[in-house]
């Protein structure tokens, strides 16, 4: 059975690898039918045959990178659309490099037309590839029969995140932890592909993982805070005894000084790039109701530190006369119509390039809480501070990965994951990815209606 999983895996890989080379083949055709007479005349004269061949590596490795860090190539794992979405993605930076490489060769800017209508070709042969893809991945790995095993919690809301990926999951059965080990493991043996192990008494999940394991079946299991923990830990050995250590704190210094420069370099740059569309955000603000154009709001960094935190007004100017903090909502009528255009595609978080400058939060890290709602979390979940043992972001894990209405506990689980895993490389990463999710509307969806905050409650 393992040959077999790994061969239809291999056919997988194949198809993306080839789907890529399509890609470069349309690259390398319009640099010698356009730019390689730029080239002739330029300093490039006897860039030939050698020049095609080195062309076409840069042009499919940097193609190569974007879509693994875009998720391109996930065919089975992501849905067709988010498949397709990272492609043309990755298209895109890949070829605005491109641009930039072709034009430093020519020495000046060349004409971007013939490289617009490549995109376009791309784009369709991105479009036909991904759906053979996904058509094939569908005959080679039908649908996995899970038994889903769960304890006290309410599972309505992850039984309804299986049901969005009926072409890979269904769930056959649902246990409950109460039936007992012998009856749970009789009944894992039966006819599953794999076994979903969501909240369940930490002890039982230990000896079904172990079972699970022992009988070469596979498991999807809901982590726990202190799996997180553990996951991010350095490995250590006492002579020959295996020894996992968890740091007090997860950054190194030297991590911390590189950060801290890439959050100085990236404002300062963004803030000049990013200064007209502020100009016109804030004059199209100021038109609308003749109200502030900032919004000043207290929340909380590191080791829990308040700070005014700058927003792009986008809702009235009354929308919490109440008192109340409560999160945006689904249809919010707060939010103004100008509100609404600059939240969808994020220009209302720009001003706080303004925080990260002063030092108040990063690039990538927690979004930061107001202090009150961190308040309502922790009656229910003590560990939310956990959040707060390093700076807070602009975007961070939770935003890459979740929505807007995540579940507090859902985000500091992602929080954690990247305050354990920390790497500058997963900064760089999480930054290109936060370029994706502008592009997914469901990333700004609020939270319902009957949510004072983004904690749902649970009966």
């Amino acid at each position: 059975m393992g040959r077999i999983e790994a061969a239809k895996r291999t056919i997988i890989l194949q198809m993306s690898l080839i789907g890529l080379v399509f890609q470069t083949v349309l690259y390398v055709y319009v640099w010698y039918k356009v730019y390689n007479d730029i080239m002739q005349s330029g300093m490039w004269r006897s860039f030939h045959r050698k020049g095609f061949w080195l062309l076409a590596a840069v042009y499919f490795i940097l193609l190569l990178f974007f879509t693994a860090t875009y998720g391109g190539l996930k065919v089975g794992y992501l849905k067709p659309m988010d498949v397709f979405l990272s492609q043309v993605i990755s298209l895109l930076c890949t070829n605005i490099v491109s641009y930039f490489q072709i034009s430093l060769l020519s020495l000046g800017l060349v004409t971007p037309y013939p490289l617009m209508l490549m995109m376009l070709g791309q784009i369709v042969v991105s479009a036909l590839w991904t759906y053979i893809s996904h058509k094939l991945y569908q005959r080679f790995f039908p649908p996995k029969n899970l038994l889903f095993i769960s304890g006290e919690r309410p599972t309505l809301d992850i039984l309804k995140k299986f049901e969005t990926r009926r072409d890979k999951y269904k769930i056959i059965k649902c246990a409950a932890e109460s039936e007992g080990l012998e009856a749970l493991e009789r009944e894992i043996v039966t006819c599953y592909d794999g076994v979903v192990l969501w909240d369940i008494n930490t002890a039982l999940r230990n000896k079904l993982l172990k079972f699970c394991y022992s009988k070469g079946i596979r498991v999807y299991m809901m982590p726990k805070i202190p799996d997180i923990m553990i996951k991010g830990s350095d490995q250590l050995h006492l002579f020959d005894t295996p020894i996992l250590l968890t740091r007090e704190y997860a950054m190194t210094i030297e991590q911390r000084v590189v950060k801290r420069l890439i959050d100085i370099v990236c404002s300062v740059l963004l803030m000049i790039l990013a200064s007209p569309f502020m100009l016109v955000t804030a004059i199209a603000i100021k038109l609308y109701d003749g109200g502030p154009v900032l919004y000043k709001q207290i929340r909380c960094t590191r080791d829990m530190r308040e700070f005014r935190i700058l927003k792009f007004r986008s809702m009235r100017t009354d929308a919490e006369k109440d008192g109340v903090a409560r999160l945006a909502s689904k249809n919010d009528s707060r939010i103004t119509p100008v509100g609404r255009l600059i939240r969808k595609v994020r220009i209302d978080e720009l001003p706080q390039l303004f925080n990260i400058l002063k030092g108040e939060m990063s690039f990538i890290g927690p979004r930061p809480e107001r202090p009150e709602i961190i308040r309502q979390y922790q009656e229910e979940m003590p560990e939310f501070t956990f959040r707060t043992k390093v700076k807070a972001g602009l975007a961070g894990y939770a935003q890459v990965y979740g929505k807007y209405n995540t579940t507090p506990y859902d985000k500091l689980k992602l929080d954690l994951f990247y305050i354990e895993n920390y790497s500058v490389w997963l900064d760089l990463k999480l930054m290109l990815l936060t370029l994706k999710i502008l592009f997914q509307a469901e990333s700004t969806e609020g939270v319902e209606g009957n949510q004072t905050t983004a904690m749902k409650e649970e009966k």
